[in-house]
Parts: structure tokens; C-alpha cells; sequence
């Protein structure tokens, strides 16, 4: 596609516009073909706000938009012009394609972390509800849900102390690969063969930063392995990995300790015996639908039985908080089909239940299909509302949620939970309210500066991991991540 812009505007933020009603759309410069699609923006500064027009074309047709957005004293000039390039694109677009998205041009992954902004400056949610509608052009029932879920979040979180952090702890390796996934997550026999040597450095990493937890004295809210899939470990490697963490902390003092487990067919009686042995309060068994000719389509190697066999596992081995993963779109998935997945998962009451929209990652193997994107979604839409009306008359709450790129129709992930239940992780990962310090391959540090007080955005800094786990067992960088720690709490004061 070609984006062609004249004036001063975020050439990423317009990009970003362009896969509203594109998905799978790529940048590269170079002359369209005949019919692809393209988009003309020019934005300018006037008098007392600021103008944009946009014509989009594709195959053959163009249409325009055109905006003016006043300047006012909650919004930067930079602002001013997003608002108004994005509701000139959003205007086109709806003329060509006759198509509206459903959170407007809200294109970041934290919706509700807009709402979260706006109620810190005084906001009360109906306004908050208002703004999201009239100046970012949601519908009105996603501007409740991003509302609704900030609110959330505030309940949850309260106010973080500057001292607080958790820890996130990867096992990038799988049974097999799912189509769809695009995660660094190694299935093949000679990639699993390192594993036991993996976590051996694994573990040294671990006592590394739990160490310097305590000496920086810090707070260790939750404790998170994820993957991969990290039951894929045998019950001695995964007693090993638990047992390093029950001896670096005090467990019992966490908010959560999570395993996510994932893959039903990785799940045994003796893992989980383990896990609730050594502290674990959450796990997530995932049967992401239970069609199986669906399952059979995305590559997972396990039945909608083998999901059931595997959650009463769970259940039988008293795990405080049971997740499960549900996602609305797959390939080969209707309505009909999603509605009876997400009734039977309804039914076995799990404490929390994640519902994600199909997203299609350019590493994945799926994208090979030439169908596999979706401006609207088909039955998307009616799957995600059916959620989130379902949900709520069973007494399950939204508390989290996010948004990516080239998701079918354009639609959120939200994770629901029964009161008290919630997984405080995942809102201090996405949310960005404390430092999240990673050990193992592909993980990510992230170092936070939380300054609530001041009225300001937090400052962040990261640090990542090898990619790839023959690199991490090269060099696993544990000690430049601790001086790396270390730097940016002395040099922000935090520490006093």
C-alpha cells in the first residue's frame, strides 16, 4: 500500500489508520499495482486548530474525508493533528469501503489505558465515555468497555508503590506449533534435546535477579512462567524450576504465582502435583475452541476430551485459579461453533476465562493462507459480543484487556473473571505500573518508573534477553541486565 502524507503527522500513526481497513497491509515504497490500495493525508496547522483531508483509493474508486479539530487545553498540538488526520481517514474509509471500525481510531494495544489517563486528570467515566466516542470515534458499547475496565484496574491496583515488581520467567519450547503462532517456541526433537541445559542456566538466572530483588529491597507482587508452553518440562525439570523460586522468595507472601500450562496434552497429575506443592495459585489450560475439526485445522495436537481430561486434572489438584483461553475467529470457526465452545467453558465455572480475537502474525505459518485476513470479521463480531454479554449474566467481570495488530474485524482480547479472582499480572504487565524483571530466552526486562504523583506518563526502560535459547546458553547477559537494574533505580532515586 502507499501512504503518500504532506504535513507534520506520525507516518507510523497513519500507517497504523491504513490497517484499520487493511489488514496484512505492508509499507514498502514502491509503485503500487494497478488497484492496491492507497492513501493521500495532508494535515495542516491553522488559525486556531488544525485541518486534514485524506483520499483513500482501491480498486479503481477513491473517496475523501475531511476534518477540522479545534485546539483545546487538554490536547498538544501533535494531538490536535492525530485527532484530525484520524477522523479524515476514518471518514474516507467508511465512504469507500462502507465500513466503520468498531473502536474508531483508537489503534494502540491499551484502550483501557487511554480511559485509565483520562480518569487520572479528573475525568468522571461518562465523560470518559463521551471523549472515546466523540473525539476518537469508538462505538459507544467499546467505550463503556474500556471504561468499564480501567475501572477496573484502578480498584485492583490502587496506587503502586514505587518499591513494587514482579517476575516473568520463559520456557520457550512447545510440543508442537500451532499455525497460528508466531512466538519464538521451539518444537523440534534436536531444539527440545536442550532443555535440561537450558534450565540449567535458566535457574541461575533466576537466583541472579531474586537476589537482587532482595538486595535492592523491592517487593515481589507475582511471580509469572509462560511460554511456550512450560508444562512441557517432565515433573523433576519443572520440581527444579519451582523449587529455585520457592527457595529466592518468599512465595507465600505473593499475590499470584502463575504456571501458564497451556497445551492440554502436557498436562499430568504429577506436574500439577508439583506445581501445588511448591505454590503455584494459577494456571491456564487452553483449549482455544472445542471444535476439534477446528483445533485439527490450527495444528493443536489434542482433542476438546483432552482439554476436559485436563482441566479436572487441575481442578482435582486444588490450583486456586483455573484460566482457560478461548479465541473467536479461527479459521473454520462459525458462530454456532464458538457460541457451544464458550457455553461448555461457561459451565465448568474456571475462575478467569480469556477470550482473544484470531491475530494474524506475520512469522506465523497460517499467514500462507490468502484468506486468513479479515477487515470485518465475519461472525467475529457476534462471537465477541456473545462474550460479553454471556459473561457478565454468569458473574464474570472484564478486568483486563489489550488489542494488536491484524486482528480479524479489528476486535479486543479481554480477559473476564469471577471477583476476587483477578490475575493481577497480567494488569501490572500491560498497564505498566511496576518494573517486570524476565530471565530466560526471549524475555524482556522492563524497568518502571511509576510517577502517579506527579501527573505523568511512566518512564520505562528495557532489556532483552538472547532471542533464541542456543544464543542465551552462549551468554545468558545476567550480569549486564543486573548492572542494568541497578543504574536505572540509583539514577532515578528510587531506591531511597
Amino acid at each position: 500500500m502507499k501512504v503518500q502524507i504532506e504535513g507534520k503527522i506520525n507516518a507510523y500513526y497513519v500507517q497504523m489508520l491504513c490497517m484499520i481497513f487493511f489488514p496484512g497491509t505492508n509499507f514498502k515504497q514502491q509503485e503500487p499495482k494497478e488497484g492496491d490500495p492507497s492513501l493521500f493525508v495532508r494535515v495542516e496547522e491553522r488559525e486556531n486548530g488544525c485541518h486534514a483531508l485524506a483520499i483513500m483509493s482501491a480498486e479503481g474508486k477513491s473517496a475523501e474525508g475531511e476534518q477540522f479539530t479545534l485546539f483545546s487545553p487538554d490536547a498538544t498540538k501533535e494531538k490536535t493533528a492525530k485527532l484530525a488526520v484520524g477522523a479524515a481517514v476514518i471518514a474516507a474509509g467508511g465512504k469507500l469501503l462502507g465500513y466503520r471500525p468498531s473502536w474508531g481510531i483508537i489503534t494502540g494495544v491499551r484502550p483501557a489505558k487511554m480511559a485509565m489517563d483520562l480518569l487520572s486528570k479528573g475525568k468522571t467515566p461518562d465523560e470518559v465515555r463521551k471523549i472515546l466516542r466523540k473525539d476518537y470515534f469508538a462505538i459507544p458499547k467499546k467505550a463503556a468497555l474500556a471504561t468499564d475496565v480501567a475501572l477496573a484496574e484502578r480498584a485492583l491496583v490502587g496506587t503502586p508503590d514505587k518499591r513494587d515488581c514482579s517476575m516473568y520467567i520463559s520456557i520457550p519450547f512447545c510440543p508442537t506449533r500451532c499455525s497460528y503462532c508466531s512466538f519464538v517456541s521451539y518444537t523440534s526433537p534436536r531444539l527440545l534435546s536442550l532443555i535440561p541445559e537450558y534450565l540449567t542456566v535458566l535457574t541461575a538466572d533466576i537466583r541472579r535477579l531474586l537476589d537482587e530483588i532482595r538486595k535492592l529491597k523491592l517487593n515481589l507482587k507475582t511471580v509469572y512462567i509462560g511460554g511456550g508452553t512450560p508444562t512441557i518440562l517432565t515433573p523433576d525439570q519443572l520440581r527444579l524450576l519451582l523449587s529455585t523460586v520457592a527457595e529466592g522468595c518468599d512465595v507465600s507472601s505473593l499475590e499470584e504465582f502463575t504456571l501458564e500450562s497451556g497445551r492440554p496434552d502436557t498436562i499430568t497429575a504429577d506436574k500439577f502435583a508439583v506445581a501445588k506443592e511448591y505454590g503455584v495459585t494459577r494456571v491456564s489450560v487452553n483449549p482455544q475452541t472445542l471444535c476439534n475439526d477446528v483445533l485439527q485445522r490450527i495444528g493443536r495436537d489434542h482433542t476438546a476430551d483432552d482439554f476436559l481430561r485436563a482441566y479436572d486434572i487441575a481442578r482435582t489438584a486444588g490450583i486456586q485459579c483455573i484460566n482457560t483461553d478461548l479465541i473467536v475467529g479461527l479459521p473454520g470457526d462459525r458462530f454456532s461453533t464458538f457460541a457451544r465452545s464458550f457455553d461448555k467453558i461457561l459451565d465448568l465455572n474456571p475462575e478467569n476465562i480469556t477470550v482473544h480475537t484470531f491475530c494474524v502474525k506475520k512469522a506465523a505459518d497460517i499467514v500462507q493462507q490468502s484468506d486468513v485476513y479479515s477487515r470485518q470479521g465475519g461472525d467475529a463480531g457476534k462471537c465477541v459480543d456473545y462474550t460479553q454479554i454471556r459473561a457478565p449474566k454468569r458473574g464474570y467481570v472484564p478486568y483486563y484487556m489489550y488489542r494488536q495488530k491484524n486482528t480479524v474485524g479489528n476486535f479486543e482480547n479481554v480477559g473476564f473473571a469471577l471477583p476476587g479472582t483477578e490475575g493481577k499480572y497480567n494488569i501490572y504487565m500491560m498497564e505498566e505500573y511496576h518494573s517486570i524483571f524476565a530471565a530466560g530466552a526471549g524475555a524482556v526486562s522492563k524497568v518502571v518508573d511509576y510517577r502517579p504523583e506527579e501527573g505523568k506518563s511512566p518512564l520505562i526502560d528495557r532489556y532483552f534477553n538472547h532471542k533464541y535459547p542456543y544464543e542465551y546458553l552462549r551468554d545468558n547477559g545476567c550480569d549486564e541486565k543486573i548492572s542494568f537494574i541497578e543504574k536505572f533505580y540509583e539514577e532515578r532515586g528510587l531506591l531511597g
